[in-house]
């Protein structure tokens, strides 16, 4: 009997949420990155991952204020990109979506024929409050 009442003091413990407590961090996660396989200079890379902002301060107006992070794990080159406001100032409200990152231009760097490549990817909301850096998954570069 003692052993199920330890059980439910646990799971009630587990199950209790703290109400009012809101994360200002935003979240993001992977989605996609397509196509598989590119050739170099000449076709695009599309990268989706969605986002959750629960004190909806993501994005800017300001088009000199770069909010949104890529970097190329092959080189360490990171491209900056700018989320436009997604929700009025101080309006406190959740916000979630799918945000598309389009990268140009991008070569082969270590002197093949083809080469794999990943991301890593962030954002940062308009109080300067970093996601979690997510890393996507692995494309071809060819000639």
């Amino acid at each position: 009997m003692k052993n199920i009442i330890y059980i439910l003091i646990i799971m009630m413990l587990f199950a209790c949420e703290k109400e009012g407590i809101i994360s200002s961090i935003p979240e993001i996660e992977f989605v996609s990155i397509s196509p598989t396989t590119v050739q170099e200079f000449s076709e695009e890379i599309n990268i989706t991952i969605s986002y959750l902002d629960a004190d909806g301060d993501l994005g800017e107006n300001n088009p000199d204020v770069k909010n949104m992070f890529v970097k190329d794990l092959r080189n360490g080159i990171e491209y900056e990109y700018r989320i436009p406001q997604l929700s009025p100032d101080n309006s406190e409200i959740q916000i979630a979506g799918n945000l598309k990152i389009i990268i140009t231009g991008t070569g082969i760097v270590g002197g093949g024929i083809s080469e794999k490549v990943s991301f890593e990817v962030y954002i940062v909301d308009r109080a300067d409050n970093q996601s979690n850096i997510i890393e996507t998954d692995e494309i071809i570069i060819t000639q």
